[in-house]
């Protein structure tokens, strides 16, 4: 049978076939559009990456000052040393030399550069100048040598748990280091050059270099000066008392600015145990702001403030101690256990009278009371720039019976960071405005502004009676071993408790002093605790307040405050009191002007501290122990 085509079945083959071809180019033409136009600065930066080897240019970490511009950490350049396989022309000379020059094994040299799969490889990051001259001097195919930075901190171990440390490559790893890591850490920068299929460097080709932005400096609120006196001072608290930790922090009370802040055993910065994880995460923590205590009597600065603030009552107030006060059936003792018998707020404050802080708790209710310490800040965090801080921990109030009530009025019951303490004491004595405490007061060019959270938490009168009492208790009671003389100084001392598994642990103590100068009017709020003494006293007013004053003493030294009222104070030899029954020792210490503390509830006095012979100033603590 014979095919015949007509005109009209040949056009519509024709036009099929046009619209298959126009089809085909469509999608062609689509995906070159999709390719140079959507996709092209995706593919040209693969292409370039297959024609290019990078090396990276490091960019200098900003610097960290204190608020004198002293620098506390820097950062200098250091080289990194790479090999680019393809380029080597004698493996074993290159391993070599840099084996020898760098201090590491042949072996681990040798087979980096045998690796052919990897463009280049690193061999030693962080090398020195003087090192790094002498590879260069060499002048071996394949090597090639990168920019890098160093960081280091001119003072070693100071300041070390704030400023914290960098990872080896340049990271922030904790304290201010790792919060402020995104203004500190700046761009990095690299260098480009031109090389073939197989990686082997290119002769005349064009070398691209894209400089490294540096990261900004940051100014602290830190006085370097301050803070070596505060370290020095610690440091003879460890070698007198023997203690767990011994820390402080003084802070400004009128800005919430962080003056100093240190706690030893600490770490030198520059010779990390990066060997040891447990070891450097122990030194390295910041305890002042990430560990809680029940705080004892340092608390009861709070607890005045609220009931005088509430008028539930007055400093001419009258009080009695026997010894102890039984609340919800439970005995509730002061430390002193014979009591204080009839006492004014202010002398209850002064002798630190755990019976008057139990009723002024109790006058105020769990409401009121709480309302008070959750505007001072207690039980949530200061909002410090610092990461892993902690709360505190305040009891739900639902749960809270009178007899907790009355543990929390005299700084039981509660747990505290010390940074949350010292800003809620801040508030107490600046006329009632609570700062969000800070490290930083400039970041680059900008300068920062501080925080308010709240204002009017007790009013200016409350705080010009708390400080009244404060001065009372150091000028009164604590003696010369609580101030320095000539200057107006509040104080308060503390000595707490503390808690293994729920339950007392015997002999263990948190010794604390808080100090505020100028007294009428502090600008200053000082902070030390002393964590579980063993030097055989643990009362806050001989194993802290001693070394308060020696801070204190040498801030005005350095800041060149002349004394207003200076007045000669007598020394006294300590009498032997040992075998003596409390009423002799106390008939004794009292003619010759001293005060005391008791470790016992009956008996005669078994030792004492500091040892007979000693000289101490009037006005002085001894500490007696019964048996």
């Amino acid at each position: 049978m014979q095919l015949k085509y007509s005109i009209f079945s040949l056009q519509k083959r024709l036009l099929a076939l046009i619209m298959l071809v126009t089809f085909v180019f469509l999608v062609l033409a689509g995906r070159l559009i999709f390719l140079q136009v959507i996709k092209a600065e995706e593919l040209q930066t693969l292409a370039s990456s297959q024609w290019t080897r990078a090396l990276p240019i490091v960019a200098k970490r900003g610097d960290i000052l204190d608020t004198k511009g002293s620098v506390l950490a820097t950062s200098y350049t250091t080289y990194d040393v790479y090999v680019r396989s393809k380029n080597v022309v004698d493996k074993g000379e290159v391993a070599s030399h840099l084996s020898s020059v760098l201090n590491i094994s042949y072996d681990t040299v040798y087979n980096k550069i045998s690796n052919s799969i990897t463009s280049e490889v690193l061999i030693k990051m962080q090398v020195d100048e003087n090192t790094i001259k002498k590879i260069v001097d060499k002048n071996l195919p394949g090597i090639y040598i990168s920019q890098n930075v160093k960081r280091y901190y001119p003072y070693n171990s100071l300041l070390s748990k704030v400023i914290g440390y960098t990872t080896i490559d340049g990271i922030g790893q904790t304290g201010l280091e790792m919060y402020y890591d995104k203004f500190l850490q700046g761009v990095d920068g690299k260098s480009l050059v031109e090389s073939d299929v197989k990686g082997i460097e290119l002769g005349n080709s064009l070398d691209t270099f894209i400089p490294a932005v540096d990261g900004l400096t940051i100014t602290l609120t830190i006085d370097a000066n301050i803070q070596l006196i505060v370290e020095n001072v610690l440091a003879q608290i460890m070698v007198d008392h023997k203690p767990k930790q011994a820390s402080a922090i003084i802070m400004n009370a009128k800005n919430g600015e962080i003056v100093a802040m240190a706690s030893l055993p600490s770490l030198d910065n520059n010779n990390l145990p990066r060997d040891d994880v447990s070891t450097l995460n122990a030194l390295s923590k910041n305890t002042m702001i990430v560990d809680v205590y029940e705080p004892g009597s340092t608390f009861k600065i709070l607890t005045t403030a609220a009931a005088l603030n509430e008028n539930v009552t007055k400093t001419t107030d009258k009080f009695y101690d026997s010894g102890y006060k039984i609340v919800d059936g439970q005995k509730i003792k002061c430390w002193r256990t014979i009591g204080h018998g009839s006492e004014t707020l202010v002398e209850g404050f002064c002798n630190s009278c755990n019976v008057v802080f139990v009723e002024l708790a109790l006058r105020l209710g769990k409401e009121k009371l709480y309302n008070y310490l959750q505007n001072f800040g207690i039980g949530s965090k200061t909002g410090v720039d610092f990461a892993g801080e902690s709360g505190g921990i305040l009891m739900n109030i639902d749960s809270v019976q009178n007899v907790d009530l009355a543990r929390i009025g005299f700084g039981q019951a509660v747990a505290v960071t010390p940074l949350q303490l010292i800003s809620a004491v801040c508030c107490a004595v600046n006329g009632g405005t609570l700062y969000e405490p800070h490290f930083v007061k400039q970041i680059g060019d900008t300068q920062l502004t501080s925080t308010i959270i709240r204002k009017n938490v007790v009013s200016q009168e409350t705080s010009n009676t708390i400080n009244m009492m404060m001065e009372e208790v150091v000028s009164v009671k604590g003696g010369k071993e609580s101030f320095v003389e000539g200057y107006r100084i509040g104080g308060k001392t503390g000595t707490a408790q503390k808690y293994e598994n729920g339950v007392i642990a015997n002999g263990k103590y948190v010794s604390s002093f808080i100090g505020t100068y100028p007294a009428d009017n502090p600008e200053y709020v000082m902070l030390l605790c002393v964590d579980e003494p063993s030097s055989g006293a643990y009362y806050g007013s001989v194993v802290a307040s001693p070394y308060a004053k020696q801070i204190f003493s040498g801030m005005f030294d350095y800041k060149n405050i002349k004394p207003s009222n200076f007045v000669e104070q007598e020394q006294v030899t300590v009498p032997n009191l040992v075998g003596k029954t409390i009423s002799e020792a106390y008939s004794v210490l009292n003619g010759l002007g001293f005060y005391f503390e008791v470790d016992g509830e009956d008996g005669i006095v078994v030792s004492q501290f500091p040892s007979p012979d000693t000289k101490l100033y009037v006005g002085s603590t001894i500490l007696l122990k019964l048996g």
